[in-house]
């Protein structure tokens, strides 16, 4: 049985309420699935969006950044969103074009990470996301990369996404039109990897988590 978030005058999605979905485990999974949100917010009445990594542990979304980032303010509210493109949706009208997506959107108010130990669990935590096991092969960090490394977490519990995962949708005078139509899904994969030209030694190629 899936649980949903609450509904709120921020999250309530309005256009296409159809492809509205609230579930706490639909909103992991996307999250799960990205490496890169996009942070917005209101710093004296201009707004600024920053890309940034990001990961999620437990109940809470973390991203990091410099420690004196501006994405990393910490007591003002931010809306952060993680989009992915699964596919291009070919109508048989320019009007019907439209993609097939996942997106997450969330608000709240971020808080610092400030304990030494939680901050390099994290950082291992993400680490470990993209690349498994990766972590205990690296130099450790010191305590001048760790101070000049800020982490922040919000709180999921204000956000709602929305999904198109469908073929197109025409007018019915429409589907007769003499001209191809239908879903091209986008492949995502990894590249060759490309060993650092200083490197002397082969070293074992690094995992790739298959999350993403």
């Amino acid at each position: 049985m899936q649980s949903n978030l609450a509904v709120t005058d921020k999250t309530r999605v309005k256009r296409g309420p159809k492809r509205a979905d609230y579930s706490i485990e639909r909103i992991h999974q996307i999250i799960d699935a990205s490496l890169l949100c996009h942070v917005s917010q209101c710093v004296e009445g201009q707004p600024f969006i920053t890309p940034t990594c990001h990961w999620r542990q437990g109940d809470y979304l973390y991203w990091h950044g410099h420690s004196h980032a501006r994405n990393l303010s910490v007591g003002q509210p931010v809306a952060v969103n993680i989009c992915q493109l699964d596919g291009l949706v070919m109508a048989r009208s320019a009007f019907h074009h439209s993609i097939n997506y996942r997106s997450v959107t969330l608000f709240g108010i971020p808080e610092l990470v400030t304990d030494k130990q939680e901050q390099t669990e994290s950082l291992r935590w993400f680490v470990d996301k993209i690349s498994p096991e990766r972590w205990a092969q690296l130099r450790p960090m010191t305590e001048t990369e760790l101070k000049a490394t800020g982490i922040v977490r919000l709180k999921i519990q204000e956000a709602s996404c929305k999904v198109r995962a469908a073929p197109p949708v025409d007018d019915a005078d429409d589907y007769e039109w003499p001209v191809w139509a239908g879903v091209i899904p986008l492949e995502k994969r990894w590249g060759v990897m490309e060993q650092d030209p200083v490197q002397s030694v082969d070293y074992p190629e690094p995992k790739l988590s298959d999350a993403f």
